[in-house]
């Protein structure tokens, strides 16, 4: 299993207890899939470095887990997909 760092960005108007409950459902994801949580942290309501999509800040959120390439590819795929999410990024941590 690799490890692997996820940041989110959800959109800013979104209340904030559909943001921690749309982060759980991304943890439920992983784990659903054989994968590890290993932490969890919800930055909250953050302003852009510049703009994006007309937008200037959004609700930040980034989980730490382990999973296989599958997961990580399955992870992507469907945060792609979501309009709820501004953008992603996944990071395969170093060893």
């Amino acid at each position: 299993m690799r490890s692997y760092e996820l940041m989110v960005i959800h959109r800013y108007d979104m209340a904030e207890p559909d943001v921690r409950s749309a982060v759980a459902e991304i943890e439920k994801a992983i784990t659903d899939r054989d994968g590890s949580i290993k932490e969890s942290d919800f930055w909250g309501k953050r302003r852009f470095a510049y703009e994006i999509d007309h937008m200037h800040e959004g609700y930040y959120s980034v989980i730490v887990f382990d999973g296989d390439v599958e997961l990580q590819d399955t992870i992507h795929r469907s945060l792609s997909l979501l309009d709820s999410v501004v953008r992603h990024k996944i990071i395969r941590k170093a060893a």
